[in-house]
């Protein structure tokens, strides 16, 4: 994680305004604002978690694509009437102080998507 933060500093200008770790996914993130978005890097905290996976079939890149939603049950319902394949039926805690959601990527053009809703 020290070189990618070091790489995105050198990047965006800036260090990671926040680091923490999801212990639920065996992950460790690191965010940096650009504007009104936010990049977050990951790092996996052990070979069986679903990071580690991806990272060793596909490599270093990018992961998924997040969108910021106000009503993430609802989000959820009108994906799933859509005909997305939506793999949490109930959001389960993110990082960031974050309820999170992901779409599958079979059904999003090989992109996986999370929704986020900030837990108030």
């Amino acid at each position: 994680m020290e070189t990618s933060n070091l790489l995105f500093e050198k990047l965006l200008g800036a260090a990671p305004y926040k680091q923490e770790e999801v212990a639920s996914e065996g992950v460790r993130t690191s965010f940096f604002k650009n504007g009104p978005n936010k990049i977050e890097l990951l790092e996996a905290l052990d070979n069986n978690s679903p990071i580690a996976k991806f990272l060793e079939k596909k490599g270093e890149g990018i992961h998924h694509v997040a969108f910021e939603v106000d009503d993430i049950v609802a989000e959820i319902s009108r994906l799933k009437d859509e005909g997305f394949t939506v793999l949490n039926e109930t959001p389960k805690r993110g990082a960031d102080n974050k309820w999170v959601a992901f779409v599958h990527p079979k059904t999003a053009n090989g992109v996986l998507v999370e929704l986020c809703q900030e837990i108030k």
